[in-house]
């Protein structure tokens, strides 16, 4: 499964035309379980998946509340360390990230951990709402949500990314639905909240009654 990570590197304009479908780029280690979620939520059962070679992608439609829905385009990106460096190509300008951990896989968490503050921190994804799924939660000594947020020093990330980190099962499908309704409200919060004016303000303790006198 998954196609060659080429020159078809989403951009956020190629699916946004009319707010029609929000993109949203799935991300995270080899094997922690992104692709068999993705087809969880497309096809509402578990596939058992081949590691992702290069990408996958899909359009889902997820019910939220009593409204008809929203639509996510959907980038599941493979997760080997030679593909990493890529992953900027793909969430440049993109509304939302999805960062999968298997929470069974404790060994790893501290590489997790790493990768995440990446691509998190990295200059085009500034401010970009960042949904953590610890997924396995059906596995034998699964982390807890809260145990991956605090492994993850997800609480470490930029003040002014929101964050949210849900427990998870490809098997089941348990808190897909919580996740990604939050992840919703996450990007709508962004996208409504004021963009920061780049006016230059003058402090009151570095006023100088020259600064505003003609000449």
């Amino acid at each position: 499964m998954g196609n060659h990570l080429t020159d078809m590197a989403p951009t956020a304009s190629s699916f946004l035309p009319h707010f029609q479908a929000l993109h949203v780029v799935v991300i995270g280690l080899d094997s922690a379980g992104k692709t068999s979620l993705l087809y969880r939520l497309k096809f509402k059962e578990f596939v058992q998946s081949v590691p992702t070679k290069g990408f996958n992608t899909e359009k889902i439609r997820v019910p939220l509340g009593g409204s008809r829905g929203i639509t996510f385009q959907v980038w599941d990106v493979g997760g080997q360390e030679k593909l990493r460096p890529l992953w900027r190509s793909y969430t440049r300008r993109t509304d939302g990230l999805v960062f999968v951990v298997d929470s069974a896989e404790l060994e790893r968490l501290e590489e997790a951990k790493v990768e995440l503050h990446r691509i998190s921190k990295a200059s085009d994804n500034q401010g970009v709402p960042v949904l953590v799924l610890a997924n396995k939660q059906d596995q034998p000594g699964a982390l807890s949500a809260a145990e991956v947020e605090k492994r993850l020093a997800v609480r470490e990330l930029a003040a002014a990314t929101l964050t949210h980190v849900q427990g998870c099962s490809a098997v089941d499908g348990l808190g897909l639905q919580p996740g990604l309704e939050r992840l919703y409200e996450m990007i709508l919060k962004r996208k409504k909240a004021p963009r920061t004016s780049k006016k230059r303000r003058v402090r009151p303790d570095t006023f100088t009654p020259t600064e505003y006198c003609d000449t």
